[in-house]
């Protein structure tokens, strides 16, 4: 499955400017044969969008998921958009994926700082999984990815690939985290890992514009060349990482 990556720069509270990035981004995965787009944490109402997000928030099934699904629709493929998710006084931090009729969320588990501990509610670890193209494909936000034990738990139920919509802030660790974790994270579990960044300005956040598209032997697939938007490509073929899941048998080898 060819699969797409949308660096995107979020406009904050602006839904519909938001939503008409991912048409033209939809559009143009398409037409390079992509099957599935992953965007950014919050992409579609804007991480820095503060004292908004209880007013832009939406339920699961709300107007704002039904228009994700309709560009989804109207250009064949799946879409991995992240959203302020209203379920009665609780607010999550939380990532949509639509294909067909097919629609699964996933709530972040692992809230960063004291400006996500204020809006959102922090979910439990959960082992969201959803399934495209032949492949089982699960789902983690940000900071979740940078504990091993989500990663290991999705790869433990089988995923061939981990979809990890993000807001990586400009910071000192920011290049580490891209450059290596991600590659690591991938690498210790013979899987994908689609690690879909943010860029530019966001209200009071900057963000690193670090996307990476990562295989199961560790070597980077896709990345941009700058920190700007950008729309990357990368071929998500396990059967083509045989031989590293030969060499490296870490799930099989792992005593609890």
């Amino acid at each position: 499955m060819l699969l797409a990556a949308l660096q995107m720069q979020s406009r904050p509270s602006d839904v519909a400017a938001n939503l008409d990035l991912l048409e033209r981004a939809a559009a143009e995965a398409a037409a390079s044969g992509a099957r599935l787009l992953v965007t950014p944490e919050l992409g579609l109402v804007g991480y820095g969008a503060g004292p908004d997000l209880p007013l832009l928030a939406e339920p699961a099934d709300g107007p704002l998921a039904a228009n994700v699904a309709a560009i989804a629709r109207r250009h064949s493929l799946g879409i991995v958009a992240g959203f302020a998710e209203r379920d009665g006084d609780a607010l999550y931090n939380s990532a949509l994926w639509v294909s067909g009729d097919n629609r699964a969320v996933y709530r972040k588990s692992h809230l960063y700082g004291p400006y996500e501990r204020h809006w959102f509610r922090a979910a439990a670890p959960s082992t969201i999984i959803v399934r495209q193209d032949g492949l089982s494909l699960g789902l983690l936000i940000c900071y979740d990815v940078e504990f091993p034990e989500n990663v290991r738990r999705l790869a433990r139920a089988g995923v061939d690939a981990i979809l990890v919509p993000t807001a990586l802030p400009m910071s000192g660790s920011a290049d580490f985290i891209a450059a290596h974790m991600i590659a690591v994270r991938a690498f210790e579990n013979q899987i994908f890992v689609a690690y879909v960044d943010n860029c530019g300005r966001d209200g009071d956040f900057a963000y690193a514009g670090l996307s990476r598209i990562a295989a199961p032997d560790g070597t980077i697939l896709a990345a941009p060349s700058a920190r700007d938007e950008a729309l990357l490509f990368a071929r998500i073929e396990p059967e083509a990482y045989a031989r590293s899941r030969a060499e490296n048998t870490y799930l099989a080898d792992l005593r609890t």
